[in-house]
């Protein structure tokens, strides 16, 4: 039949698990490996390693609870992430391009923020560490912004799922860097060789960043003709010149077209994809809240949260990001999604089985392997997911849009689940968690039905029924 003719024409070929596996052996796929290091390393060393150090030399909880006001510039970065994309920084993106020159200027002041809290004694000058904290916070957003943009330019979108499996293992290895490896220098030593040390590590991202190359990035006449267009009506249709209309341009360009772009090409569309962006992690943002005190209220002991929860959970995620880039290799981004999103909701059920059982390491493994591997698999292919919406013209401001919002509507309604664990109890509340994720289920199946509908009413491509040249998605 025609419709299936067009289908099979238009959708990617399916490959292979050999070639889905051989993605990570991609160069700049293993290079988000070290980024990802780069990326996780400081993130720690701002809330609870320092709330450590802070708390040992007597400083009080509301100060140290102050301290993570610090983590709104995660929230916020968004605002300077239209800097990253369209500024030039000389010698740094002279030299080494724009996204590149932007992390090695971010891993300077990550560095050199480290080394300022290193030499600070928190019991004496609490204020300078503040001022240092914050030097942290922003340089490792803007690091954030930069790595992603990059992330997205250096590799087409097949292997996206693989760039955002990488870089979360990576980031993972960073926390554990951050967190369990400073503690231990910090016990064996002191604090200040710790954060030193910390310091020296960010050596990793900088040698990346001089090994990797600059992705080649182009911007379509479509975009470029938009954003002509856009800078004409907000200056009311007149030629004009100097500071004022250099000023306009760049800020049309860096901050309006970014929005007006992805509704141009997205339509009303746009509006279905943002709300799928925001309840996609809705589920097990909602529970991740909970899952502490769930532990200690059920009676495990601090050993063995460490060691289930927290240890052998690192590696149950870090097995589920690499197994998303595969997926999304082998069967493509939307059927990625749909088992994310399936997964993702069931597995909630688990702790529901575990909050009945009680006490039990075994069901309490079972239940960490099936949360953390749904939670990375689904990380890796949200990620690429994401990665896709983007236009390269405005990589770095549109994905810091995405990742802001993918997080707020799950802040929000976490907020109140220990009103719902107090009214319910846990098992009603594992079951509320897991019935959250059904919005994203059901809006990841508009999305591939919206995705068939428009291969099915693109014009048939020319050629005979039985030509041979045509590659079948089987």
């Amino acid at each position: 039949m025609p419709s299936e003719r067009v289908e099979q024409d238009t959708l990617p070929r399916r490959r292979s698990w050999g070639e889905a596996f051989e993605v990570y052996l991609h160069p700049r796929v293993i290079a988000m490996l070290f980024l990802g290091f780069s990326a996780g390393l400081p993130f720690l060393l701002l809330f609870s390693t320092l709330s450590f150090w802070l708390r040992e030399v007597g400083v009080s909880l509301s100060t140290i609870g102050l301290f993570s006001w610090v983590g709104i510039t995660f929230s916020i970065k968004v605002f300077w992430a239209p800097v990253v994309d369209r500024l030039a920084v000389p010698p740094f993106t002279t030299l080494l391009g724009k996204r590149r020159g932007w992390m090695l200027i971010a891993q300077i002041g990550i560095a050199a923020g480290l080394l300022g809290i290193a030499a600070t004694d928190p019991a004496q000058d609490l204020e300078t560490i503040v001022y240092f904290a914050l030097l942290v916070a922003f340089a490792s957003a803007t690091q954030d912004i930069a790595i992603d943009a990059y992330r997205i330019e250096a590799v087409d979108k097949s292997l996206q799922g693989a760039m955002a499996g990488t870089y979360q293992v990576g980031y993972r290895f960073g926390l554990i860097a951050a967190g369990a490896g400073a503690l231990y220098i910090a016990q064996f030593t002191s604090w200040p060789t710790a954060y030193m040390t910390m310091a020296a590590l960010v050596g990793v991202g900088v040698a990346t960043v001089l090994v990797i190359r600059e992705p080649e990035v182009t911007r379509d006449q479509a975009t470029l003709l938009r954003e002509a267009e856009l800078l004409r009506r907000i200056e009311g249709g007149s030629l004009r010149d100097g500071p004022l209309h250099r000023l306009t341009a760049w800020f049309s360009g860096a901050v309006v077209s970014p929005l007006v772009d992805f509704f141009a090409r997205n339509g009303s569309f746009a509006l279905v994809i943002l709300a799928f962006v925001g309840l996609y992690r809705l589920s097990d943002i909602t529970l991740g809240v909970m899952a502490n005190p769930f532990y200690i209220d059920v009676g495990f002991s601090k050993e063995e949260i460490a060691n289930i929860a927290k240890l052998y959970g690192v590696i149950a995620t870090l097995a589920g990001a690499l197994i998303g880039g595969v997926l999304v290799v082998r069967f493509g981004l939307l059927y990625s999604l749909l088992l994310g999103a399936v997964l993702v909701a069931a597995t909630n059920l688990v702790f529901a089985l575990l909050a009945v059982v009680g006490h039990d390491i075994v069901m309490l493994t079972l239940a960490i392997s099936a949360d953390n591997i749904s939670a990375g698999l689904a990380g890796s292919v949200f990620i690429a997911y994401l990665s896709s919406l983007t236009n390269t013209a405005y990589t770095a401001t549109q994905y810091a849009l995405f990742s802001s919002l993918f997080t707020l509507p799950g802040k929000i309604v976490a907020g109140g689940s220990g009103f719902v664990v107090e009214a319910v109890g846990y098992v009603n509340f594992f079951f509320y968690a897991s019935a959250l994720g059904i919005p994203a289920i059901l809006l990841v199946l508009y999305l591939m039905y919206h995705q068939r509908q428009q291969v099915l009413a693109r014009p048939e491509p020319k050629g005979q029924p039985d030509d041979p040249s045509v590659q079948r998605n089987t």
